[in-house]
């Protein structure tokens, strides 16, 4: 009566459909992706190739090249890094500083940024720097011998 092929149950699973929905998942998320820009302040940053990772900061300090100060991305004066410094300073374990100054900007200011986070209680600082590659490291030193 029945016939045996039709009474068969199905034991595959077409994963194509599957695939076809992951994949336009992806081209989506990487579409929406580059539309997610997290804001900054332009800075020009010097290049050096013995640049290392930081893995806390605890403060972000930016220099512009026309002389403007930012705090954790926002514009600031010499006093309120002074405030700033002393109250994180004052909340204990080990604050640190970054430092990210424009190429343009004298190295003066740099150090007196400097010396304003040191003598606040901040003692750990860095200085942000724009990785250079080896090529570049080398043509510099070439250039530097000429």
């Amino acid at each position: 009566m029945f016939d045996d092929e039709d009474s068969q149950t199905i034991v595959g699973i077409n994963v194509t459909p599957l695939v076809d929905i992951m994949l336009v998942l992806l081209i989506i998320f990487m579409v929406t992706s580059s539309y997610i820009i997290r804001e900054s302040i332009e800075v020009d940053l010097p290049k050096a190739a013995t640049g290392g990772e930081t893995l806390e900061t605890t403060l972000s300090f930016v220099i512009q090249a026309d002389g403007h100060l930012f705090l954790n991305g926002e514009p600031t004066s010499r006093e309120a890094i002074a405030a700033q410094c002393k109250k994180t300073a004052a909340q204990g374990g080990q604050p640190q500083a970054i430092i990210a100054a424009d190429k343009r900007v004298s190295h003066g200011e740099v150090v007196e940024i400097i010396d304003i986070i040191r003598q606040n209680g901040i003692l750990k600082f860095a200085i942000n720097i724009e990785p250079q590659t080896a090529n570049q490291a080398q043509e510099n030193a070439t250039q530097a011998q000429e």
